[in-house]
């Protein structure tokens, strides 16, 4: 499905690279392990261990992750700007995602109330931030079709 979402964005090495990482040991092991269907696995590997090794593993190696988005700036651990692109990348997986653990009650404000939910907990930088909630608001307002357009025309050439 986010391969699907990213091609219609434009996106499309992003379609065909996005979570590759995935099917290496450490996620695939705990994909199969943890899986429950209706959530991400990395919820009960963490209720398991304390921690989710999939999860360490995936946000490093994925840029669609606004997670792997950290580096020391004036000494300090902090979110950069994530590349535009990346955030159309992601877009289409939070879309995905609410798509596929909200099957049989889905609607467009879903990856939009799910992202100010969560707000408080997410460390991200404010331009990035204010990007996700702009594309999600306009998934929301004006469905797929009118926000896809405007990734595959704003956001994917952009760094």
């Amino acid at each position: 499905m986010v391969m699907r979402y990213c091609f219609s964005c434009g996106l499309y090495k992003q379609g065909l690279l996005h979570d590759l990482s995935k099917y290496g040991f450490t996620e695939f092991i705990s994909g199969v392990k943890y899986y429950q269907g209706t959530y991400s696995p990395h919820y009960n590997q963490r209720k398991a261990l304390g921690y989710s090794a999939a999860w360490l593993h995936h946000k490093g190696r994925n840029k669609h992750h606004s997670e792997y988005w950290f580096d020391i700036i004036d000494g300090k651990y902090q979110p950069v700007k994530m590349p535009s692109r990346y955030v159309g990348e992601m877009i289409c997986d939070r879309i995905a995602a609410s798509k596929i653990y909200n099957r049989g009650h889905f609607d467009r404000s879903i990856p939009l109330n799910y992202f100010l939910n969560e707000i408080d907990r997410i460390i991200m930088h404010e331009e990035t931030k204010q990007l996700t909630i702009k594309l999600l608001t306009m998934y929301k307002d004006e469905g797929q079709k009118a926000t896809f357009k405007y990734i595959k025309k704003h956001l994917r050439n952009n760094a």
